[in-house]
Parts: C-alpha cells; structure tokens; sequence
C-alpha cells in the first residue's frame, strides 16, 4: 500500500516500522515501542545496570536517549525526514536499575517544517522522571512509497 492511501495513523506505523528496521541504538538497549499514532508516540526502556552512573542511578544520557527516540517516532509518523533541531530535557528524579521507563512523545506543534514535540519520561510507577521538548525540522526523503514515483 502507498502512503498516499493510508490513514494518518496507518502512515505512522508504516514510517515507524520502516526507522525500527535500522535503528540499532534505541534495539541495542532494549527499548520497545508501544504504540505509535499520528504525532504521538510511546516507548519504553529497561534500567539495565550497564546504565548507571557512578551514583547508582541511570545517567541522565540514556534516559534522553529514550525521550529522544519516542520524539522522533512522534515528529517522523508524517512521511517527511524529521530530525531533532533542539532538545531540552530536565531531570526531576532517579531512575534505578530493574525499573522500566516509559516516554510518551507528543505532538504540539506542526507548520511547514518545523514542529514542537513534548516528551514525558516516567517509571513502572507513574512517577515522572523527565520532561523534554523536543523541536523538530523536516529534511529531504521519505519512509514510505508515495505512489507517484516522487519524493521531497
């Protein structure tokens, strides 16, 4: 099936099936996607004990790492090579090994190329460890065949 005979959830999927396939960093630490819609999104990340810092809680990197690949599922769900612009995250709590994080990616903001995506990190518990916004810009090329042979 062509994008262009897709629903606007179906296009997402198919764009997030077709980033999954080489997206070796967000498989090689267990991440999982959960749900993917149009501009929204939803991954989650076990706290493996590789992952610590030298305080015993999950540094602050892999946790962006997380929040960074459910934006770009949100922002990448149209068709359209989106890549981050900015990102700005804060840390309000620890994350400990054994836990597992959830991000939910979601969709603010959308006109021409650019687009603002917030992302809530939280625990197994609901507890919220961060949150980042995320802002996006479209580049050249697509995940899906279009159906008329073209491409931007």
């Amino acid at each position: 099936m062509s994008a262009s005979e897709m629903t606007p959830d179906e296009l997402a999927k198919a764009c997030a099936d077709s980033m999954w396939a080489n997206d070796e960093a967000s498989q090689s630490l267990g991440m999982q996607i959960k749900e993917v819609t149009s501009g929204r999104a939803v991954l989650t990340m076990p706290v493996r004990s590789d992952m610590l810092n030298g305080q015993k809680i999950c540094h602050g990197g892999y946790m962006f790492l997380l929040a960074d690949s459910a934006f770009a599922f949100a922002c990448n769900g149209y068709n359209q090579f989106t890549v981050a612009q900015s990102c700005k995250i804060d840390f309000l709590a620890p994350a400990f090994v054994g836990e597992v994080l959830t991000a939910v990616a979601e969709e603010r903001y959308r006109e021409g190329r650019s687009g603002i995506y917030d992302c809530t990190v939280s625990n197994q518990d609901g507890k919220v460890i961060a949150e980042m916004r995320g802002n996006s810009r479209t580049v050249k090329g697509q995940h899906v065949p279009d159906g008329d042979g073209g491409g931007s």
